[in-house]
């Protein structure tokens, strides 16, 4: 345990988000997403929702300011009637953390697969909620 960081970060993520430098990608993954199948570096949070893993990280993890839409989010399928009120609260938790954040990159779901290929991490998580995946890209630290 530290002080100051959310006791649901196991450490190899730490070390990885220590890792990534600017403009790699991590994606936080729900329970249905297959995660093990796409990923170069698979991390293991199943006990918690996507919420509580995005808000940990994001305590730690600068977004990149270089592009317009630093946050990703899977499209959902034409035809599928499902409506993810989860994506508000994402955004909730994201503006806590970067007040400048202006919204997220809406991404079809077979190109979000090919995105979540590329990321750095995926993180699989326990999340129920349906479309629940997100890929954020990290950005730096300026000096104060």
């Amino acid at each position: 345990m530290l002080k100051n960081i959310s006791p649901i970060l196991p450490p190899d993520l730490l070390k990885i988000l220590m890792e990534m430098g600017h403009g790699d990608e991590i994606c936080i993954g729900d329970g249905n997403f297959p995660a093990a199948a796409y990923s170069q570096r698979l991390v293991r949070c199943d006990g918690h929702g996507v919420p509580a893993v995005l808000d940990a990280v994001m305590q730690l993890l600068p977004l990149d300011s270089f592009v317009d839409r630093p946050a990703f989010l899977m499209q959902v399928v034409p035809g599928d009637p499902t409506k993810p009120t989860i994506w508000e609260e994402y955004r909730t938790i994201i503006e806590k953390h970067e007040p400048d954040f202006t919204d997220f990159e809406s991404v079809e779901r077979f190109a979000f697969y090919e995105q979540a290929k590329q990321c750095y991490c995926i993180v699989a998580t326990g999340e129920s909620a349906l479309y629940a995946n997100i890929i954020l890209k990290k950005g730096v630290i300026k000096p104060s």
